[in-house]
């Protein structure tokens, strides 16, 4: 053999033991992680320790816990109360004043203005209807009304009292 055949082998043998120390390394490295990673826990073990720790009763809270329900379902009610368009107001002046007379003063869309002449067509069908296309909305050939005058937090009662101050307030 000549010389440079024997250098290349000790080279090369060189490589390959390099390359299986690091094989060896990275064997060792899985082997250590595997063993550090907890086992997944069995079903029906986990099944059997819910069971064993699982509460015998509920708890009866007596008048004190009637007592918390009651102020529970009174903050209730009062936080939908202040979901209700301009507080719960059933004054229709008031909702007039801030929705409805956008469009109602000037005709906006054929909307009625407060004059015998501009609801009176549709005063004589009477307040049922009138109440209906105010809360349900309307679309004629002569315009259009969105439901509950485009304000859906208003309730019907509003609606209803509204509609009450403009007939009542007719010029």
């Amino acid at each position: 053999m000549r010389n440079y055949d024997l250098d290349f082998l000790k080279r090369f043998s060189m490589v390959i033991a390099f390359l299986m120390l690091i094989t060896l390394g990275l064997i060792l490295f899985a082997m250590y992680l595997h063993h550090t990673v907890p086992d997944q826990p069995n079903p029906v073990e986990i099944k059997r320790t819910d069971a064993r720790i699982a509460p015998a009763g509920a708890v009866y809270a007596g008048d004190t816990g009637a007592a918390a329900k009651a102020a529970a379902d009174a903050a209730a009610v009062a936080s939908a109360a202040s979901q209700v368009a301009y507080g719960g107001t059933t004054d229709g002046s008031v909702i007039y004043g801030n929705l409805c007379a956008g469009c109602h003063k000037a005709g906006v869309g054929g909307a009625p203005t407060l004059t015998a002449a501009g609801m009176g067509a549709r005063a004589g069908k009477g307040k049922d209807a009138l109440y209906a296309n105010a809360i349900n909305g309307f679309t004629g050939s002569a315009g259009m009304m969105p439901a509950k005058g485009g304000n859906p937090a208003l309730t019907e009662e509003q609606v209803k009292a509204t509609v009450d101050w403009m007939l009542g307030n007719l010029q």
